[in-house]
């Protein structure tokens, strides 16, 4: 299998990341053609190496959950820690809500961005960190390599560039991305892999709106 089809969706990912609020579109168009791109772009180039099965089901819940308690672990304890020049930096960036005010309280543009969080972006970057890069660190014929192979440098490798992927919360996401990839390790799974960062992402989409919390959609 080719690596195109692990990478473009990601590539694509990245290209709307980049051009939002600079298409010109209000948010809402912005969202719904985010999300019907991606959506396309998985089912055609992605397709043949999408694999939901799931292996471990009470395993995986918990761990998506518990990386969601993680995520917003540092800032429960800590409030304002993250203003710290570590966090706040002209290499991180620093932290700032992703969506308007006047569209905090559009249906419609919460769910379509509840949406890509916890459907599209699991898909996209699990396809791109777990199953690609860190078998493809390993041996450039990738394919040879089984899913949750390890070897020490793709595993840190990769946990690094997802921290560096995650901005201001390169700390949490450093965090994650051991998590992550040690349950990839662990079960050797694609469709896991996708639930656990389905199950974190949702629930920190339900975090941002019932608490308010808009600093965590970027």
């Amino acid at each position: 299998m080719r690596s195109t089809t692990y990478v473009v969706p990601f590539v694509v990912f990245l290209a709307f990341l980049t051009a939002k609020g600079h298409t010109g579109l209000g948010v809402l168009a912005e969202q719904a053609i985010w999300f019907i791109a991606m959506a396309a772009v998985i089912a055609t180039v992605a397709r043949p190496a999408l694999d939901f099965r799931v292996r471990n089901w009470m395993g995986t819940i918990a761990m998506g959950i518990g990386v969601f308690v993680l995520w917003i672990g540092p800032d429960l304890l800590f409030p304002g820690y993250r203003a710290h020049w570590l966090f706040s930096n002209s290499i991180t960036g620093s932290v700032a809500a992703g969506l308007p005010d006047s569209e905090r309280g559009n249906v419609a543009v919460l769910l379509l961005r509840g949406l890509r969080a916890s459907v599209i972006v699991p898909v996209v970057e699990e396809l791109f960190w777990r199953a690609w890069l860190m078998r493809w660190l390993i041996d450039k014929d990738f394919w040879k390599i089984p899913l949750g192979a390890f070897v020490p440098q793709a595993f840190w490798i990769v946990a690094i560039l997802f921290a560096a992927e995650h901005g201001s919360y390169w700390d949490v996401g450093f965090a994650t991305g051991i998590l992550y990839n040690w349950w990839m390790v662990r079960t050797k799974s694609l469709g896991d892999l996708i639930l656990a960062h389905a199950i974190t992402n949702a629930c920190l989409s339900i975090y941002v709106v019932a608490a308010g919390k808009w600093e965590y959609w970027a």
